[in-house]
């Protein structure tokens, strides 16, 4: 026993605890002489006076990092204890196993203070409540802390030295390998390079790393990805795979370095990695590897993408175009709060601000119908290629087919490598010995699936295979010809076919219109500015449905004309066609309709000449009346039959009546059209 004026008697009545840690799993398993080292601290603890039955041995945080007290229960436990004034010591073979990070020391320390614990490592024996032992034990806290990022920046600083020169061995991406000599060239297999290819040409095209992976599923086509072991495997296409490969900068010949940002969460937990935009990266060397696709087209690529992130709330980004009803998808912002406006497809296509509602829960600013605007920014559109002259259609058909040439290529690939799959297999069955059984029917199945992948993959093939036929009627006809060459005139008519596709629409409206600003400052009337790529503004008044007939804008002089035509003696239908020739109209409507006027004529008790009652009975002829009470059927069946085209008659210009010959052949056609007889009458 070693006496010390540190260790008083109050401290050996209560327990010893020795603190165990290492840093991570791998240190547990392998560094086994440090954990050696921390539990002879029970000798030590034997030497200043402690029994063993009072030695407690905290090892419960093995694997884990003194960085934070995240995961750390044995601390956590630890102070606890020493807050209820159970532990006498605290022993460690160093301070820098209770912790590398002074938030979470000198809270020890304080604990230790106030309940008369010791602290004790390999070093000495210390009390915080006195100010040599509170200097000592801040100072090994500051230098543990210190120490981390020292040792850090020692292990950090000559990778960063060797990736600066763009020598550091970094784990290539499919496609890519990396020879003895650290030199790196592209895979020899054919197959592999041309789909990475193929992947970047098709989101080029497309501009969607989901209409890529539907583009590979349907052709039947595999992605080649990077195993663990470094091999080349191909797998099933997926979004995550295409944006791996699309946002890899070794496919454009550079090497980067310092890609990602390590970011706690504000909760704590597990740190996450964050994609820095490349203008932030630490280290980029052009022309290290060998490019599939050029730098300047890795950049458009990134641009892409980060404009098809359509996060309205955080980057105002307008999105890929789709398929949706709404032309102006992504353009459209609001007049009034400055915000984008949504697409809400719910009870007809419209373009909604609810912004302020989502962020304040204010009302909605606006609620605006999408046909009228898009059929007016469209127009404006066609007006503004009218000059144009192309002659794109070709070059369409063009591409599409040197696509196909690539696709059948990939199909090529695919199928030669399922082929030297099937021969090795084969091989492998044909070399085993026949005694072993075992192995020899596992090698027959291999062989049979082997085989059962190329079939399908060639029945897949044949099935994709484009007839003759269809070929030509791919080709151009000449009047189709020449009305491409006039685009901008035939546009209008074209944009109506279904050869456009919506999101091909949405793609030309993108390649003059920047955005769509809207603002509906009276009730029948949106005010449309369209802002054009290279700053040009276009203002245009698109007129819209309202609710009420007072809600037009005209009303009063709308109002005041109809009453004018009328006391002339014109009739609501010719109202109706000179008002409408002066630009008024209906409330949902563009044109003004006869019932409009007279809806108006009858609120101001304008009524046309009264002719009086109809006759109930006219000489030498039946009403429908007359024929229902006769034949016993309710006048409404007939009316029914009439409007479906089985009783053929005509209206009577003077009664206006329907009229049927007052014959007894006309009672008995009835009564066999009422008996199923007959299935119709003439008169």
């Amino acid at each position: 026993m070693v006496t010390t004026p540190v260790v008083q008697p109050h401290h050996l009545r209560r327990k010893a605890v020795i603190y165990l840690r290492q840093s991570t799993g791998h240190q547990v398993l392998t560094n086994t002489e440090s954990q050696q080292l921390q539990r002879a601290m029970r000798e030590h603890a034997h030497h200043l006076g402690w029994p063993d039955e009072r030695i407690e041995v905290v090892e419960t945080d093995l694997g884990r990092t003194a960085q934070s007290t995240e995961r750390r229960d044995g601390y956590k436990a630890l102070l606890a204890e020493v807050a209820l004034g159970q532990v006498g010591i605290v022993l460690s073979y160093e301070s820098t196993r209770l912790s590398r990070n002074c938030t979470d020391w000198y809270p020890l320390l304080d604990l230790c203070a106030y309940n008369q614990c010791l602290i004790a490592d390999r070093d000495g024996v210390y009390d915080a409540a006195t100010p040599n032992g509170r200097l000592l034990l801040g100072m090994k806290g500051i230098v543990s802390e210190i120490e981390l990022h020292t040792l850090r920046g020692r292990l950090i600083a000559g990778v960063q030295q060797k990736a600066r020169r763009g020598d550091l061995a970094l784990t290539l991406p499919a496609g890519l390998l990396r020879q003895n000599d650290g030199v790196v060239v592209k895979d020899p297999d054919r197959a592999v390079q041309h789909a990475i290819t193929l992947v970047f040409q098709t989101f080029l095209e497309r501009r969607s790393a989901s209409q890529v992976v539907r583009f590979f599923r349907d052709q039947g086509l595999r992605l080649p990805r990077r195993h663990r072991n470094c091999a080349t495997v191909w797998r099933t296409p997926t979004v995550a795979a295409v944006m791996t490969i699309l946002r890899n900068p070794a496919y454009a010949g550079a090497f980067a370095y310092g890609k990602t940002q390590t970011q706690m969460p504000p909760g704590g937990g597990r740190s996450q990695q964050r994609r820095l935009p490349s203008a932030q990266w630490k280290v980029i060397v052009h022309d290290r590897y060998p490019a599939s696709v050029t730098w300047e087209t890795f950049e458009r690529i990134e641009a892409i993408l980060a404009e098809n992130y359509a996060t309205y709330g955080q980057n105002k980004r307008r999105g890929i175009p789709r398929q949706g009803a709404a032309m102006l998808q992504g353009l459209v912002y609001c007049g009034r709060c400055g915000h984008t406006m949504a697409v809400q497809s719910k009870g007809g296509t419209q373009y909604l601000c609810n912004y302020l509602r989502s962020q304040a829960q204010a009302p909605v600013c606006q609620r605006l119908r999408a046909d009228p605007v898009d059929q007016h920014v469209i127009e404006a559109f066609c007006d503004a290629l009218a000059p144009a002259e192309l002659d794109l259609y070709a070059d369409a058909i063009e591409h599409r087919r040197q696509q196909q040439m690539e696709v059948d290529r990939a199909q090529h690939y695919t199928l030669q490598r399922l082929e030297h799959a099937a021969e090795q297999a084969r091989r492998r069955y044909e070399e085993v010995d026949p005694a072993y059984r075992l192995v020899a029917a596992e090698l027959e199945c291999r062989w049979e699936a082997a085989l059962q992948a190329l079939q399908e993959a060639q029945a897949h093939y044949a099935r994709l295979q484009q007839p003759p036929a269809a070929e030509a009627r791919q080709a151009i006809p000449s009047a189709l010809r020449e009305a491409f060459r006039t685009l901008g005139q035939s546009l209008p008519t074209l944009w109506q076919q279904e050869t456009v596709s919506r999101a091909q629409r949405k793609a030309l409206l993108r390649c003059l219109i920047d955005t769509v600003v809207l603002d509906r400052r009276v009730p029948d009337t949106i005010t449309t500015r369209i802002v054009w790529r290279g700053g040009a503004v276009s203002e245009l008044e698109v007129p819209c449905s309202v609710g009420r007939l007072a809600d037009v804008s005209d009303f009063a002089q709308l109002e005041a004309q109809i009453l004018r035509l009328e006391a002339q003696g014109k009739s609501d239908e010719d109202i109706a066609q000179i008002l409408t020739r002066k630009g008024f109209r209906s409330s949902h409507h563009a044109e003004l309709l006869p019932s409009t006027v007279r809806l108006i004529r009858l609120q101001h008790g304008r009524l046309h000449r009264y002719w009086g009652p109809r006759p109930r009975r006219v000489s030498g002829s039946l009403t429908v009346s007359q024929i229902a009470t006769a034949v016993g059927v309710k006048p409404h069946w007939l009316y029914h039959l009439m409007s479906r085209g089985r009783i053929g008659v005509q209206r009577d210009e003077e009664t206006g009546l329907y009229l049927f010959p007052d014959r007894p052949e006309t009672l008995e056609g009835f009564r066999q059209l009422r008996d199923g007889d007959v299935s119709e009458l003439r008169y």
